[in-house]
């Protein structure tokens, strides 16, 4: 007699939201149907709110557009960008979920070097899961994975790690490149699978890219805001940018960790270097200021949560960056205006049914 197999449920089911910002029909979802489809999806809709989004069948999700945004948080939706994938965020706000999964819709699904396709979403969870090391640097990169450990001359005291806060995920064939380096390298694809997972050390920041991104909503969802971007706004494409390294000076003061490496998607779609270029430029000639100032953050002990980092960090961004433009004035204020409204839709009175109730659901 045999004994009836049980299912597996997928890991976090119930504990994970896939958040996706779109401006088209979600048909790359069908690819990802063996990986998604247990999940609730978050669909954050930028651009015009009249426009139709078809989304497969058979996936649970809530859809938001422009109008939700602005019904959800009325005068509050200022800080929410407009026709940019910075509005994503939104999506981290109104979740309930212990974990996040954030992903863009010309990604699809990579393969490994044998062939077989990867479930980014399994790696991201593996990582969130084991601790991070961002005191000392193991040279067998993540020693918590199967066949690794810690190399000899470990510290036996840092062995137990930190939590991770945030997993960093990578991408084949279209590499993410600033304009200038698409204008000079129109053809160049990556091709090299790196099978590796690293701890950013303490005090190191790193550029941050929002399109293969998981993270612990309750260890860091407040600072995981990106910014004003888009429309109206003198500058694009450095929405997932601020986000990291918000992020990362406050992991470091908070003892918590970020992985980057594993998992890789495939990026299936160049976009304009004319068109990044025009959003860009202010940002890269702005971030040879912006890096020193994240460089030299330091939090007060008072500033013992998340949100208290963000606000006290977004006094020194008015304080020191404001020389830089008026618009990092207006970015400050923004950054306060997310944490209140963060606050807001996540208080223990806030029940989620109220938050959620007109969403488009299925």
């Amino acid at each position: 007699m045999t004994t009836p197999v049980t299912p597996v449920a997928p890991q976090l089911k119930d504990e994970l939201d896939i958040v996706i910002p779109t401006i088209r029909n979600l048909d790359f979802l069908e690819m990802w149907r063996p990986f998604f489809q247990p999940y609730h999806l978050i669909i954050v809709q930028d651009g015009d709110p009249t426009k139709i989004i078809k989304v497969p069948d058979g996936f649970d999700y809530e859809l938001y557009n422009r109008n939700d945004i602005n019904r959800i948080l009325g005068p509050k939706a200022s800080c929410i960008s407009f026709k940019d994938s910075a509005c994503r965020c939104f999506g981290f706000m109104v979740s309930k979920k212990k974990y996040i999964f954030t992903i863009d819709d010309d990604c699809f699904v990579a393969k490994d070097p044998t062939g077989k396709d990867i479930n980014a979403l399994q790696q991201h969870i593996h990582n969130l899961l084991t601790p991070s090391t961002p005191f000392f640097f193991n040279t067998l990169y993540d020693p918590y994975r199967e066949g690794a450990d810690f190399v000899r001359g470990y510290p036996f005291s840092m062995r137990e790690g930190v939590p991770t806060a945030i997993s960093h995920g990578l991408w084949l064939n279209i590499p993410d490149y600033d304009a200038p380096t698409q204008l000079v390298k129109p053809r160049e694809r990556n091709t090299r699978y790196v099978d590796a997972v690293l701890t950013i050390p303490k005090g190191t920041i790193f550029p941050m890219c929002g399109m293969n991104l998981g993270f612990d909503r309750e260890l860091i969802g407040p600072a995981m805001y990106f910014g004003l971007m888009g429309d109206g706004q003198p500058i694009g494409r450095y929405d997932d940018m601020w986000a990291g390294w918000c992020a990362k000076v406050i992991c470091d003061h908070l003892s918590l960790g970020v992985k980057t490496g594993l998992p890789y998607i495939w990026h299936s779609k160049a976009s304009n270097p004319f068109v990044n270029l025009k959003k860009e430029y202010k940002g890269i000639y702005w971030q040879e200021d912006i890096i020193p100032f994240f460089q030299s953050v330091t939090f007060s002990k008072e500033s013992t949560t998340v949100q208290k980092c963000y606000i006290e960090l977004s006094k020194m961004v008015k304080e020191k960056l404001s020389k830089v433009d008026p618009y990092f004035q207006k970015l400050a204020d923004s950054m306060v205006t997310w944490i209140e409204a963060w606050e807001e839709l996540n208080s223990p009175a806030k029940s989620a049914p109220a938050a959620n109730a007109d969403a488009k659901k299925k």
